[in-house]
């Protein structure tokens, strides 16, 4: 049976990347910056992504959310505090957010009138690996509590990533993270990836990874001239 089980999941993941081209090609015309994050659970993303939000709503920007859970919807309510659109995507036990779940969940929104939308995957660091969303960029992290050898454990997750977050850095003393040890991990998985050391409680790194964020966008929208 190996080989039919093969056979299905080429045809699951050759149909979702048809659907994420086409994702990618309406968030291009609208304009619209978006990013996918991915951790394993508790990593940090929704109190980082909170803060983000916000920020950004505060510089101007027109943030906007899709938060992937198994059950509940207590993040989505939870970074409605910012202010911003947000929507949550209740996935009944898959583990990974799927370009369908995203596409479906998009109705009614106009994507013109948002210069970010941001992702929150499912935590898993493996079933996200296989499932492009149509993002423009997919940020993994890797909190300090979880440990440096991550990156060597799951490395299809971490060398498919754009950038990585060190989250939770508040903790690094306490959890004895060897920083040195999980940025050689990092780069040893992908050579070059930039790496942004944060910390949602306190707001360590959040200028950087703001700063990250605006470039990034500017680059998307520069490429977009000619597309």
């Amino acid at each position: 049976m190996t080989p039919r089980i093969l056979e299905v999941r080429k045809g699951v993941l050759k149909k979702n990347d048809e659907l994420a081209a086409e994702l990618r090609a309406r968030f291009r015309a609208a304009g619209v910056f978006t990013v996918n994050l991915v951790s394993s659970p508790g990593a940090g993303k929704t109190l980082l992504l909170e803060r983000t939000l916000a920020a950004l709503a505060d510089e101007g920007a027109r943030p906007a959310a899709l938060v992937g859970d198994p059950e509940t919807d207590n993040d989505a309510r939870r970074l409605a505090r910012s202010g911003v659109p947000v929507r949550q995507i209740q996935t009944h036990g898959v583990c990974h957010l799927e370009a369908a779940m995203v596409g479906n969940n998009l109705a009614q929104w106009d994507l013109a009138g948002f210069d970010y939308l941001f992702i929150e995957n499912v935590g898993n660091l493996v079933c996200t690996t296989s499932y492009d969303l149509g993002e423009a960029l997919r940020v993994v992290f890797l909190a300090v509590t979880e440990g440096e050898d991550k990156p060597l454990k799951y490395p299809g997750l971490f060398n498919s990533a754009d950038a990585a977050v060190v989250s939770k850095c508040d903790l690094a003393a306490a959890c004895e993270f060897d920083r040195d040890a999980a940025r050689t991990n990092l780069h040893a998985v992908r050579p070059g990836l930039p790496i942004l050391e944060t910390s949602g409680k306190t707001g360590t790194g959040m200028s950087e990874w703001l700063a990250y964020l605006r470039d990034r966008r500017r680059a998307f929208l520069e490429s977009g001239k000619a597309w």
